[in-house]
């Protein structure tokens, strides 16, 4: 495995990801949210650089197709508190953007900043994830973040920059951040900022992160062991009852349409209008075409990821 690969390693028909690639420039992720899927295969750990990312990286971009865009991170956040120190994620940005390529940086951290200078000039857009209004509740679920209220702020700054950005609303868990109101309030908060998409999921459950969530709210065990077990797992998930995700999810997509921004379900395997109204799910139809070079016009895509 390279440093870039193409997404979905799940192969799973539930996803509605559009091809790109993924790249990780930290391994680990400090961030170390309760609900994160990604700690039962990188484990619970501090974010660390991955080693010789550079050197890999340059020998992977001889086999990439700049037409296929990049998300950035997808398994570990790509602005952990260690990147004030590392600066790995503006080196990746620096080796990539000026070839060319398309890139998406998914984060929840207000480190993003740091490098809006390259996304003013090249081809980035922003995903920022926010699950909550609350900040009492994220510094619960979310805990060595930043608060919703600094991701908006920042946000705030993105949009003045001029860069095009989605919000993940992701995941709605069951009996936390599932209120209504509060949902549709957080959809329009971000729409009034400049979000021209949101994404939205559920919680998928996996037995070491919900171990960690029945720890945190062990009065919520018996409700969420009721709605998520003895389901069946799909993928080594276990999803909510289809149409409780329907219900939970249509508050969000209907408030998105409502205030006539694009709409997407990750990993639900809804495609009805209802619920996935753009040109793509994850956000990346909002990557600018800014920047372009000689390189995008060489280089072709070989079949070596596909093997």
């Amino acid at each position: 495995m390279g440093i870039i690969n193409l997404f979905d390693p799940w192969k799973s028909k539930l996803c509605t990801c559009p091809r790109k690639y993924t790249i990780n420039p930290y391994t680990g992720c400090s961030h170390m949210c309760l609900y994160c899927y990604t700690t039962s295969y990188i484990g619970l750990r501090k974010s660390a650089p991955k080693k010789d990312i550079i050197k890999r990286l340059k020998k992977d971009l001889e086999r990439c197709d700049p037409r296929i865009p990049i998300d950035m991170s997808l398994s570990s956040d790509p602005y952990p508190p260690e990147e004030k120190k590392y600066r790995i994620t503006r080196k990746v940005l620096e080796l990539l953007l000026p070839k060319g390529f398309k890139v998406q940086v998914t984060t929840k951290s207000t480190l993003i900043l740091l490098d809006l200078d390259l996304f003013q000039k090249y081809n980035v857009a922003v995903s920022m994830t926010i699950t909550t209004l609350d900040d009492n509740l994220a510094r619960k679920i979310e805990s060595f973040a930043p608060v919703p209220t600094e991701r908006l702020k920042a946000l705030e700054e993105i949009f003045k920059a001029g860069v095009p950005f989605s919000v993940r609303i992701d995941p709605i868990i069951p009996y936390l951040n599932d209120d209504k109101e509060e949902l549709k309030e957080l959809v329009r908060e971000v729409v009034s900022i400049g979000a021209k998409h949101i994404v939205t999921s559920t919680y998928k459950a996996r037995p070491d992160n919900f171990k960690r969530m029945v720890e945190k709210f062990p009065e919520l065990e018996h409700k969420w062991r009721k709605l998520y077990y003895p389901k069946g797992r799909v993928r080594g998930y276990a999803y909510l009852p289809i149409d409780l995700r329907k219900r939970l999810l249509s508050i969000i997509t209907s408030e998105a349409k409502k205030l006539g921004v694009s709409y997407a379900t990750c990993r639900e395997g809804l495609i009805t209008k209802e619920f996935f109204n753009a040109k793509s799910c994850d956000g990346t139809h909002l990557i600018p075409e800014r920047f372009s070079s000689k390189f995008r016009k060489t280089i072709t895509l070989t079949d070596k990821f596909e093997k």
